[in-house]
């Protein structure tokens, strides 16, 4: 597979609260590796929970609301996601704290981000500062304080969240996906015509993959 003419083309739409976006990333990346695929990835803007209060909400709390799952049932979804993250090797650390955030600021760091060449990077410090590490990231000092971490500029990152400068191109870019019947994620599109919905598991995207080289 590491001949092919191209790269193959990956577009990600998904949003950093969405922990089976991290797992399904996750996934797709340790198929890569398995296949030695040579790929591109694009990441794109998506809110789970658009009219979300700024502050966010305690996350059981939001999930019994929303799904109107018993305290049992949440904590049954939480050991699947800890367990399926253990699998790829990534971390979650859900405790009664942890919360749901409105993430619309966090879409439009990661678009000045882009512009850096570092939306990647950001995208995956901004899934481990949640998950793992507990961080608010409603807070726009925090937010600027992550980008900082991974080497942009925090003074400009702060300005982007302030002045909200990218608020038009995130929102035309999620009513992008919308138009093309993107309604739940994550949702991967390879080279622009296969979509691929949620955390497959690594030996499905390997398949995915394998067929994807063949075509």
């Amino acid at each position: 597979m590491s001949n092919s003419k191209k790269p193959l083309r990956i577009d990600i739409v998904s949003d950093v609260v969405c922990p089976w976006c991290v797992v399904g990333y996750k996934q797709l990346a340790k198929a890569l590796e398995q296949t030695n695929t040579e790929f591109d990835i694009h990441w794109h803007p998506f809110e789970l929970n658009p009219n979300m209060p700024s502050e966010g909400q305690n996350l059981r709390e939001h999930i019994m609301e929303k799904y109107g799952s018993s305290t049992q049932e949440s904590d049954a979804s939480r050991a699947r996601m800890i367990e399926a993250g253990r699998e790829v090797g990534f971390e979650f650390n859900f405790n009664d704290d942890t919360r749901m955030h409105n993430t619309f600021n966090l879409h439009q760091l990661l678009h000045w981000a882009d512009q850096q060449g570092q939306r990647h990077d950001l995208k995956q410090a901004l899934f481990t500062a949640h998950f793992t590490d507990g961080r608010n990231i409603s807070n726009k000092e925090v937010l600027a304080d992550i980008a900082s971490e991974i080497g942009l500029d925090r003074s400009e990152a702060l300005a982007v969240l302030e002045d909200q400068r990218f608020a038009k191109d995130v929102r035309e870019e999620e009513q992008h996906w919308q138009q093309q019947g993107i309604q739940s994620v994550p949702a991967i599109i390879f080279n622009e015509r296969h979509l691929v919905s949620g955390a497959q598991g690594v030996d499905s995207f390997k398949r995915i993959l394998e067929q994807l080289a063949n075509m």
